[in-house]
């Protein structure tokens, strides 16, 4: 056998494995082992609605309290910390180049 087409047929042959693994890994079965973030956090906790309301009102968000305080609880709970976040920047408004009160 020559050997460009034997180089040929294994190139061909690795380029299906790495679909059909592919193509696997992506279909999954469907179930969720204990320690994924869904199955520790349903979808039905206020924190999570919270958020979602947050995401849904946009850049107003950002000024809004209650986002901010869900955001910090998300932070904390993510990180596994109880150390107080970091300070927020001082905000500048452009055409005066001074603080904004938030």
């Amino acid at each position: 056998m020559n050997l460009k087409i034997a180089a040929r047929m294994m190139v061909v042959l690795g380029l299906c494995a790495a679909m059909v693994a592919t193509f696997m890994a992506l279909r999954g079965n469907g179930s969720q082992d204990a320690s994924s973030p869904r199955s520790a956090r349903p979808g039905g906790e206020p924190a999570t609605l919270e958020l979602a309301r947050c995401r849904a009102i946009g850049v107003a968000a950002a000024t809004d309290p209650a986002c901010r305080r869900a955001w910090a609880e998300n932070r904390r709970h993510f990180f596994g910390t109880d150390k107080p976040p970091m300070p927020m920047p001082e905000r500048f408004d452009p055409s005066t180049n001074r603080p904004v009160s938030p």
